[in-house]
């Protein structure tokens, strides 16, 4: 059932819009879930991820692998992280891209703009809205 008239529901027209988003667009989609220890701390599920958070990959062939974040190429949609590596056929190590859903934050580098970004997001210190809200982020 489509629940708005002004967004198509045609796969190819939903393909289209990922694949020629702006980075902007492509921080808001490459978010990962926070530790249930960050999660009871800020009130907040998830956030987008940034280079120097910690994060625990939960998925794949390097799963339980922990690591800081050293590279974010929004371009290919993945994070690089710390010591997730391969050897290549002429004996270059190089970094694996990781889908960002598929880890999990375990610390986060805090700074002004998180800070803000998360009492924003905080759920648990809302003004009386969040009954109407309906489970709307």
């Amino acid at each position: 059932m489509k629940y708005s008239t002004s967004v198509s529901s045609s796969r190819r027209k939903s393909r289209k819009a990922h694949f020629a988003s702006d980075s902007t667009t492509r921080r808001s989609l490459m978010v990962a879930n926070l530790s249930k220890e960050l999660q009871a701390k800020y009130g907040v599920r998830s956030m987008p991820v940034r280079v120097d958070d910690e994060v625990t990959v939960v998925r794949g062939s390097f799963k339980n692998r922990e690591g800081k974040i050293v590279a974010c190429p929004r371009r290919k949609f993945v994070i690089h992280i710390e010591r997730v590596t391969r050897e290549k056929a002429n004996g270059a190590t190089i970094q694996v891209g990781i889908n960002a859903s598929k880890v999990v934050i375990t610390k986060l580098k805090m700074d002004a703009d998180r800070k803000k970004s998360l009492d924003r997001k905080n759920r648990e210190a809302g003004n009386g809205d969040d009954e109407n809200m309906g489970g709307v982020d």
